[in-house]
């Protein structure tokens, strides 16, 4: 009677183990995250907004993107964490703001201005959790391709399992014809790292984080060759337009990789850019560039294919590039708990299986974007938005506007003296929120001269000029 009693109590607490566990290996989707570099809100022949003519590029060709558009969901109001490339990065890995993280430039402080740009911390701490660890935690394979450029010993010390090392901008220049800055070899590896995952049974993390749009000018000879003959084109444009068509094949490439090993039906696909480059023009089009929070810098492409979402489907909810963290943690089965309690994203699982529609919860309603640096003609700034509402905050002369991005995704009227209640109010949320995780603000410069000529300005233009320097 007793040894059937323990059989029985052995029996039930395995079940007991078995069940706690949220989510079966066989049941988790797979995950292939990928990310541009510098590709603007309308750098693809792919629309991101349904009434914005102005949403899609006229030279661009990418035709897997539109393939991808096709079969799943575009988001019209994505952001990128940050204006640069370094802050997304970290802030992708981590679930937190590049704010929070006291990360908020790419290039170094630029001297003798104004105001003193804040000291800035380059390096992925260990103590951070990233994305990788938290799905290696569940059982996942992990690898991460391409460019890291955030040091803190690279992706390997941070739960990858397999990766290029700590990679920068430089790795770009090292790839030319018939591999430009390593789109092919980087799709090449990752359909070996699925087919290994695949054979072991493993569910994968997979982010491809792509060198292009960088070193444009090695593109493929005839991609280059190709785009030099039209008209509308200078040299420039050309070579951005070449390499924009050879990343679109490398996603290519991963596309096919996934339907040949019959992954198709458990694979979420993303697909994003670390921040905007411009996205203006005659049609209506963003404001800014490159550097600045203007919606042109940090406004970007994104495109989720996979498992409940609606092919050719929109969401025009906003989100933000830290959102995906807590996301593919929840479609993982990893507990809310397991998550590290400072992150700001929130899980947008309901919007990708309800056809656009739902609430975002993330611990705090407003999105800010912080950029107290000189880049852009704007000199530091930064941005809320609440709703449709966003302002605008420039430190140099303590100036605000206020735009309906509603009625004004080019931020062209700028309502602050019309609406100053709702200015106020947004000045007060965009302050608490700077207070309230520590970020670090431009002081002013006592030794500054404004007779002495400065070092040009490099990024985006102002918001109303709505261009972008590269």
């Amino acid at each position: 009677m007793i040894q059937r009693f323990d059989l029985y109590l052995i029996t039930l607490l395995s079940l007991l183990c078995w069940s706690a566990s949220p989510v079966r290996a066989a049941d988790q989707p797979n995950f292939i995250f990928m990310l541009s570099d510098d590709q603007g809100w309308n750098g693809l022949s792919v629309p991101m907004h349904p009434d914005v003519a102005g949403s899609k590029g006229d030279i661009f060709h990418t035709p897997n993107l539109e393939k991808l558009a096709a079969q799943g969901m575009r988001f019209s109001s994505a952001y990128a964490p940050a204006s640069v490339c370094s802050p997304t990065r970290i802030s992708l890995q981590t679930g937190k703001s590049p704010a929070q993280l006291h990360w908020t430039k790419a290039a170094p402080a630029v001297q003798g201005r104004k105001l003193i740009e804040p000291r800035l911390i380059k390096d992925l701490s260990k103590d951070e959790v990233t994305i990788g660890e938290l799905l290696k935690r569940a059982g996942y394979a992990t690898a991460h391709y391409g460019k890291w450029h955030i040091s803190g010993g690279g992706p390997g010390a941070h739960g990858y399992d397999e990766h290029d090392g700590d990679t920068g901008n430089e790795n770009a220049f090292k790839f030319t014809d018939p591999n430009p800055v390593d789109i092919f070899g980087m799709a090449e590896r990752a359909a070996k790292f699925m087919e290994k995952s695949k054979r072991e049974n493993k569910p994968f993390y997979i982010q491809l984080s792509w060198n292009a749009l960088h070193a444009a000018e090695l593109a493929n000879q005839a991609a280059l060759a190709k785009y030099e003959k039209l008209a509308t084109s200078n040299s420039k444009q050309a070579a951005i337009a070449a390499i924009t068509e050879d990343l679109d094949s490398g996603v290519g490439k991963v596309l096919e990789a996934v339907e040949h090993l019959g992954l198709s039906e458990n694979t979420y696909i993303i697909y994003m850019s670390d921040n905007g480059s411009g996205g203006g023009g005659r049609r209506g089009g963003l404001s800014g560039g490159k550097g600045s929070v203007w919606e042109g810098g940090i406004r970007v492409p994104l495109i989720v294919r996979g498992p409940k979402v609606t092919a050719n489907s929109w969401c025009h909810v906003p989100v933000v590039g830290y959102d995906l963290l807590p996301t593919l943690c929840a479609l993982a089965g990893v507990h809310a708990k397991e998550l590290p309690r400072d992150i700001e994203g929130g899980d947008i699982t309901s919007l990708l299986h309800n056809s656009g529609e739902g609430v975002v919860k993330r611990q705090r309603e407003e999105l800010v974007f912080h950029f107290p640096h000189y880049q852009s003609d704007d000199g530091p700034h930064s941005s809320i938005r609440v709703g449709n509402l966003k302002l605008i905050h420039f430190y140099e002369d303590d100036r605000v506007a206020l735009f309906d991005l509603a009625k004004d995704i080019g931020e062209r009227n700028d309502l602050a003296q019309q609406m100053p209640k709702d200015a106020q109010e947004m000045k007060g949320r965009l302050d608490q929120y700077l207070t309230a995780i520590n970020a670090q603000l431009p002081t002013p410069n006592p030794n500054f001269d404004p007779s002495q000529p400065v070092a040009p300005r490099k990024g985006g233009k102002n918001g109303k000029q709505g261009t972008d320097k590269k």
